[in-house]
């Protein structure tokens, strides 16, 4: 298998394999940061970083998800350590596409046809970074509730609360945003 190969000469510290593994991965890992942060010089320091992390960890790497997936994770960690130590927020979600509609959500998550993409994200820009980065993790990124708790380090079920709150604050701005704040 010649990802496995590779993986292993990397952990050999050879920097020709390094650099293959690096080319494979620094565009779709770029998009990744660019999600998170605003910024593509911080958007590559993210990936710069992530690839040093990975590299210097390979060895705690073990084949039960793709290196992919395990690197998307280190990219995603170092994005909101970042967007923590700046205090900034999240990034614009211009070329996502939201899960607005979510079947086991579908009742409490009906949002207005005429809401545009831009107000959903002031909505999310406004959440609490707890609610904001569980919200960014499951409606963007796709994770789900376990994979969200290893990331943010946090419970499962503080996963789904979270999550909860969060579209529930959302729905909440935006059903504001268009019926006037008395409503």
């Amino acid at each position: 298998m010649f990802q496995v190969d590779i993986i292993e000469k990397c952990k050999q510290n050879n920097r020709i394999a390094q650099l293959q593994l690096y080319n494979q991965y620094c565009d779709g890992m770029f998009a990744v940061a660019m999600r998170f942060v605003k910024d593509t010089m911080e958007a590559e320091d993210v990936v710069q970083e992530a690839f040093i992390k990975a590299f210097s960890k390979l060895h705690q790497y073990k084949a039960e998800v793709t290196f992919g997936a395990w690197l998307k994770r280190i990219v995603i960690n170092k994005s909101i350590d970042l967007l923590k130590s700046k205090k900034q927020h999240m990034l614009e979600l211009d070329e996502v596409h939201l899960k607005v509609v979510d079947a086991s959500y579908e009742n409490e998550w009906l949002v207005d046809d005429s809401i545009t993409l831009d107000e959903v994200k002031q909505a999310i820009n406004k959440l609490p970074d707890k609610y904001q980065y569980v919200v960014m993790l499951y409606l963007i990124e796709g994770y789900d509730h376990q994979e969200i708790s290893e990331i943010l380090n946090i419970s499962e079920v503080a996963s789904r609360t979270q999550l909860s709150r969060g579209k529930a604050q959302l729905k909440e701005f935006l059903t504001q945003k268009h019926h006037g704040a008395g409503h």
